[in-house]
């Protein structure tokens, strides 16, 4: 009977289950990746990739990517398509820096989260109330929450350039608190210095995560695992997810779905605005224009990446933190990095011959043997294409991860309360 049943699957029956990605094989690949940086730093002698610098780097890049990601899951686990989240970090950024400055910087994380709930809520009102398609409200969004952020900081903080307010910025607002275990931090630090053999590898990825932590970062890594806990473990999160599943289903067995969405879609710019104020608080102390450079946009990619789900939200998230963050760091990390792509690359490629995979195979060899004859050839990779690089990195992710993704059945569709009837 097995056999039937596998040659069924094979030949057009009902269809072989996708194998999941297990948490055995997440901490395996993790393991790979850290032998992997281990020896490309002892080949080449830069340890930059794993140093506790470049660490806190990405984990600072990482922070408004993951609160948009998490904000675009919530709305689209009810259903609702969040485009506009770009436009609610900058509501985050203007009002957050507004609260920072004239009132303390936790004021201002909360007037962050305020600015991106009311955009939030403007994108409920036009999409579940009155219908209209979720991409048309979200691109209206993205261009109108910017210029009204612009034009109040021009006419507002004209009488405050004494204070350091210009053009296109707010006055400077004051740091918000820093975490540093004291003794752990050094003892790591210390051990990284060594460079020994995956032992200081691991040791400057802890270092990173000990020393000089905001305490947003703490915050959001907290909303993150009370995200997952309240969407799959609470009965609040059941009736949730049930309107971005089958809305007439879950409103035959009496969930109001237009007040889910609404809450979905609230919660959704609060956490936008939370990853702008993290920009304008932590990351630069000032509100700018055009500060969140499209991380919204990047925020939702790494949602599409992580399948829907918190977890794979974080790694995207970490995966695109980091490659933003390569900017903020020695040009030699991007020029070694090259070299690491080369050969996971080629690792894949030996990967997808056992499994038979031609095509894929093809592929993995063509970007191994290009990204290896680019280090080979090349002793540093120019600066436009390092800024690039993130957006290059969305790009090439969602294209391989396209085919394992399994969005909410009713995201994006047009709910009218009583079509079911």
């Amino acid at each position: 009977m097995s056999t039937a049943t596998a040659v069924k699957s094979k030949t057009g029956g009902a269809p072989a289950k996708r194998r999941k990605l297990t948490w055995p094989v997440v901490l395996l690949l993790i393991a790979g990746a850290l032998v992997l940086f281990s020896a490309v730093g002892a080949i080449t002698g830069n340890h930059g990739l794993t140093a506790s610098g470049q660490i806190a780097a990405a984990l600072s890049s990482a922070v408004p990517i993951a609160m948009a990601g998490l904000g675009g899951l919530w709305s689209e686990r009810a259903g609702v398509v969040n485009i506009g989240l770009e436009g609610m970090m900058v509501a985050g950024t203007f009002f957050g820096a507004w609260g920072g400055y004239l009132v303390s910087p936790w004021f201002g994380l909360v007037a962050g989260m305020i600015g991106g709930a009311l955009g939030g809520l403007l994108h409920a009102l036009i999409t579940v109330t009155f219908g209209v398609d979720h991409i048309v409200s979200g691109v209206g969004i993205n261009l109108l929450i910017p210029g009204i952020c612009a034009y109040l900081n021009r006419i507002y903080y004209k009488d405050y350039v004494s204070a350091g307010a210009g053009a296109n910025q707010s006055p400077p607002a004051d740091p918000l608190p820093e975490i540093t275990i004291p003794g752990l931090s050094s003892g790591l630090l210390n051990i990284e210095k060594h460079h020994w053999f995956l032992v200081s590898d691991v040791s400057g990825i802890l270092a990173g995560l000990v020393t000089h932590l905001s305490v947003v970062i703490v915050i959001a890594a907290v909303l993150l695992v009370g995200s997952y806990f309240l969407l799959w473990r609470t009965v609040f999160g059941l009736r949730l997810r049930s309107c971005g599943e089958n809305p007439t289903a879950a409103e035959s067995l009496g969930v109001n779905v237009y007040k889910y969405k609404y809450y979905a879609v609230i919660a959704s710019g609060a956490f936008a605005g939370l990853g702008g104020a993290y920009l304008s608080l932590v990351a630069a102390h000032f509100y700018k224009d055009g500060q969140t450079q499209g991380r919204g946009f990047i925020g939702l990619a790494a949602m599409i990446f992580g399948n829907w789900m918190p977890g794979g939200l974080a790694m995207g998230a970490g995966l695109f933190g980091f490659t933003d963050s390569l900017q903020l760091r020695d040009a030699d990390n991007v020029h070694v990095l090259l070299l690491v792509i080369s050969i996971a690359m080629a690792l894949l490629a030996i990967w997808q011959f056992y499994r038979r995979v031609f095509v894929a195979t093809l592929v993995a060899i063509i970007v191994a043997v290009g990204m290896g004859l680019w280090y080979a050839l090349t002793d540093t990779v120019q600066r436009p294409l390092i800024v690039a690089t993130p957006y290059v990195i969305t790009l090439v992710v969602l294209a391989l991860a396209s085919q394992r993704l399994r969005m909410p059945a009713a995201d994006g569709q047009i709910y009218r309360k009583g079509e079911g009837k």
